[in-house]
């Protein structure tokens, strides 16, 4: 185990070292600042790394990842991420990215006990719960979860619109595209669920906000 550990500190250096191979200022660039166009809102799997699949060098996307690729409304930790990605680094793109095989979405279909994580579990059963019609007309499992997937997306895009940050941003004229994706472990593809949200207009008008 000791010896996996310092594997990662070796892959570093190396890792540093072919990036100055190959520009010299790789890091003083890095380091005077970062200006993303996107923030990524991502599922913790470890085999969904949103550089990666994307094809982004460090400094283009801004990343946040939880248990199922969440928007809750009240995890101050994805709101304060927003909050900087939107109103500081003026980010032009919001991407729900969450991804077929999803061990989140899978647990919140059944009702075994885990534990502490119940009680975010819950937050994914609802969503179950707004579309258990379509879902439970399903018999195939295998897709009944990839819709699952999907719709869990659809719902936190929802979410994202639904809260002040994103509001506020429009009402500004802020260039803001907020976007769901599912990506497909078994292939490497992302799949564009197609659902993007521009405008305050885009959600219902229950969630339309007015100025205090």
């Amino acid at each position: 185990m000791e010896k996996t550990y310092h594997k990662l500190l070796e892959n570093n250096k190396a890792w540093a070292t072919l990036k100055l191979n190959n520009d010299p200022d790789y890091f003083e660039t890095l380091a005077k600042g970062q200006t993303p166009e996107y923030l990524w809102i991502g599922c913790s799997d470890s085999r969904v790394p949103a550089n990666e699949i994307t094809g982004t060098r460090p400094g283009e996307i801004f990343v946040h990842r939880n248990i199922a690729n969440m928007v809750v409304h009240s995890d101050m930790n994805m709101l304060s991420v927003l909050s900087y990605a939107v109103e500081v680094l003026k980010v032009k793109h919001v991407i729900v990215c969450g991804h077929y095989g999803c061990g989140g979405v899978i647990a919140a279909m059944g009702n075994k006990q885990y534990g502490l994580i119940d009680n975010w579990l819950r937050h994914i059963k609802d969503v179950y719960r707004f579309h258990h019609v379509e879902l439970d007309a399903i018999e195939d499992e295998t897709e009944r979860e990839r819709r699952f997937v999907e719709v869990n997306v659809i719902e936190q895009v929802h979410d994202l619109g639904k809260t002040s940050i994103v509001q506020n941003a429009w009402k500004r004229n802020q260039p803001l595209h907020i976007h769901g994706w599912v990506y497909d472990i078994h292939d490497g593809i992302i799949n564009d669920l197609g659902v993007t949200f521009t405008c305050t207009k885009d959600l219902h008008k229950v969630y339309q906000l007015k100025d205090m």
